[in-house]
């Protein structure tokens, strides 16, 4: 029996058989415990329970509580809080910018002594501040966009032919011939 040389599992040559390789041997995709990982340390950072997490991917508690807690996704776990936390510090000077301009014109609007603003639209601009301010505000505008066409009957069945045309080349629809019955 002779056995031809191929790389080990380092990369080295050899002539006999690597046992370490055998068949029986789990094996795992790396890209699919990788990205598992990510999506345990994405639900944990949107503030989802261990439980919760292990519900939704269908996975053990303790297999979410050791990759939370592995090296990696310590450090994945810091970062994306670091950054979603930037984020939230961003999000607060903006508002904060805002709402000095907002209570500007607010006291521009109530501290006016000419008297050419009366009582009601006094009221009223408060009432809208207020909304705004705490964005319980209705929506005031509206955007709807529509289009229309008018296809004949060969044009329409055109479209569905092209389009089951394309299904088909992409995979999406397979033809499966009828076994004739006895």
């Amino acid at each position: 029996m002779t056995l031809e040389a191929r790389k080990s599992l380092y990369g080295f040559e050899t002539r006999e058989p690597d046992l370490r390789r055998s068949h029986n041997r789990t094996r795992y995709d790396i890209k699919s415990l990788w990205q598992r990982s990510h999506e345990i340390v994405n639900l944990s950072v949107r503030g989802y329970k261990n439980t919760d997490i292990a519900d939704i991917l269908n996975i053990s508690i303790s297999t979410v509580s050791d990759t939370l807690n592995s090296e990696l996704g310590e450090k994945k776990l810091s970062d994306m809080r670091f950054s979603r936390d930037e984020e939230a510090r961003k999000v607060a000077e903006k508002i904060r910018v805002l709402t000095d301009k907002a209570l500007a014109v607010y006291h521009e609007f109530f501290d006016d002594e000419s008297g050419e603003i009366g009582l009601k639209d006094k009221r009223d601009g408060a009432k809208d501040f207020l909304n705004d301010m705490s964005g319980l505000r209705a929506a005031t505008k509206i955007q709807s966009l529509s289009a229309s066409v008018q296809l004949t009957k060969q044009e329409l069945e055109d479209f569905k032919q092209r389009g089951i045309q394309a299904a088909k080349d992409s995979g999406m629809i397979v033809e499966v011939e009828e076994a004739e019955t006895i």
